[in-house]
């Protein structure tokens, strides 16, 4: 099944295919099509890209470098990206701080930070988890006190991902502990990661990688002025953050890729002299993701069109949900195509062990995080009950 679209929106999205595949380097699109580490330079070179072109934040305001898209130009624009192996926007940047800026921020703010932002000048990370307030992400202890025309901020975050890039921080601190509702004590602040007194440790991941981090405030001066929207008021801008980063969670683009790919490999791999394609229970698993991809699809279609001036649907942590769980399920597949030599993450290049099977097992363990990340799906199961279905 493939949605009809009219001639108009086709042209859009050869268009936006032909961008995707002609003016972003191959070198890097390669580097995302075998699961490699794609580094900084790389991620700063695409995004550099994308936005020369005003094709990096189509969802923000035109007058701060977005496009006057439908909702269903966004979801192209976007699948599009994702099958032709381009690494997506700083999703830090431009789905997270950015539009909370544009939507919360001051004028100053806006002209300080916003195009900055979008051509990755400045490299955010996000300063929201602490090792006691991960899911529950209103527990948290991290304090900003004033004292004059600073805040001095003390605390701890964790799980700061691609925090040892990052220029700048957006930090979620307890302002009024006093609150009688502890939600209601939070303030979002900004400052730069060299900020005497802020420390930063990485934390080795499952796969081995060096990609999240633990960060440490020690009496942080941070500039009155650097408190985004009102005070006691951070934890409105949190939910609308979350909201727009589960939206892209769901990458329907990046799974519809890992599908062909794994039925690319079914092809190759043979079993009994067969192809493993040619399997009914293997053709049947393939034939059952593609099936509630499609689904997805439509589910996320119908939340974007119902998104009210450009805030997240509630159904987003659906998107979230589901989008996660095929996500891991597409990886899964591909351990299992790779069979024993999925177990050869750690065989020397140039071994007859294919690069697919290499990476197959890292890459399944490190897509472990997407249901874990935006909101845990144990949360989005509780906000899809109350908020949705009304339980």
């Amino acid at each position: 099944m493939r949605l009809q679209l009219s001639p108009e929106l086709e042209a859009f999205r050869e268009e936006m295919r032909t961008f995707f595949t002609t003016q972003v380097p191959q070198e890097i699109r390669d580097t995302v099509a075998a699961h490699r580490h794609v580094s900084k330079e790389q991620y700063v070179e695409a995004q550099r890209a994308l936005n020369a072109a005003g094709l990096c934040a189509p969802h923000w305001p035109v007058e701060w470098g977005g496009k006057d898209w439908t909702p269903l130009q966004r979801h192209i624009w976007r699948e599009e990206m994702q099958l032709a192996n381009v690494p997506e926007p700083l999703a830090f940047n431009t789905s997270m701080i950015g539009p909370v800026i544009a939507a919360f921020g001051n004028q100053e703010q806006k002209e300080r930070f916003l195009a900055k932002t979008a051509n990755l000048d400045i490299w955010w990370c996000q300063g929201f988890s602490e090792p006691d307030a991960g899911s529950d992400l209103a527990s948290l202890r991290t304090t900003a006190v004033r004292d004059g025309d600073d805040w001095i901020v003390n605390g701890q975050k964790t799980w700061t991902t691609l925090g040892q890039h990052a220029d700048w921080i957006f930090c979620l601190v307890r302002t009024d502990p006093t609150a009688e509702k502890k939600q209601r004590g939070i303030s979002l602040l900004v400052f730069p990661m060299d900020t005497p007194g802020v420390t930063l440790r990485p934390i080795e991941l499952i796969d081995g990688g060096f990609e999240v981090n633990e960060v440490f405030f020690e009496d942080v001066r941070v500039p009155a002025e650097n408190l985004i929207g009102e005070e006691n008021r951070g934890w409105d801008y949190a939910k609308f953050l979350l909201g727009n980063e589960r939206v892209g969670i769901a990458r329907i683009g990046t799974t519809k890729r890992l599908l062909a790919q794994a039925k690319e490999h079914a092809q190759e791999v043979t079993e009994g002299g067969r192809p493993l394609l040619e399997n009914p229970r293997m053709a049947a698993r393939i034939a059952e993701l593609e099936n509630e991809l499609v689904a997805l699809e439509l589910t996320a279609l119908r939340v974007v069109a119902n998104s009210a001036d450009g805030k997240p649907h509630p159904a987003s942590s659906v998107l979230k949900l589901r989008g996660s769980e095929l996500q891991q399920a597409a990886m899964e597949l591909l351990v299992d195509l790779a069979g024993p030599l999925s177990v050869s993450s750690f065989a020397e290049e140039g071994s007859d062990v294919p690069d697919w099977a290499r990476v197959a097992t890292p890459s399944y363990l490190n897509y472990r995080k997407v249901s874990i990340y935006g909101g845990s799906n144990e949360v989005q199961r509780t906000i899809i009950a109350g908020t949705i279905l009304g339980l």
